[in-house]
């Protein structure tokens, strides 16, 4: 099994900026992707930004230029760092880790921080 923990979140002003940070443990080994999710109110979960360990990192097109997503691969930690937030950035967001099993992919989740963005 593999626990992610987050940290970070919180209520910010438009404009303003968040640091999340999320750092896995148990069974991480095999853990070939990094990355962040969130999920806003009456919307699906979406991708945020992903970080393939020697791939290349992706963006959410609404994100780019904000958001700075970084981690260590030996550690297996991430971070968003997160700026000139906007009130649609408003959501949960969730630390995923992507782990290569015998019988296939497997998706590990953290337990969501509320980022809300609001004057």
């Amino acid at each position: 099994q593999v626990q992610l923990v987050e940290s970070g979140g919180g209520t910010v002003q438009p404009g303003g900026s968040l640091r999340l940070s999320c750092a896995a443990s148990g069974s991480i080994s095999n853990i070939y992707s990094m990355g962040w999710y969130r999920r806003a109110p009456g919307k699906q979960r979406e991708l945020v930004a992903g970080m393939p360990i020697g791939g290349r990192i992706m963006y959410e097109d609404s994100v780019k230029g904000r958001f700075t997503i970084s981690g260590d691969n030996a550690k297996k930690t991430v971070t968003l760092q997160m700026n000139n937030l906007k009130p649609e950035d408003t959501a949960v967001y969730y630390c995923n880790a992507r782990k290569v099993l015998p019988t296939g992919d497997r998706d590990y989740w953290g337990q969501g921080t509320q980022v809300t963005v609001s004057s």
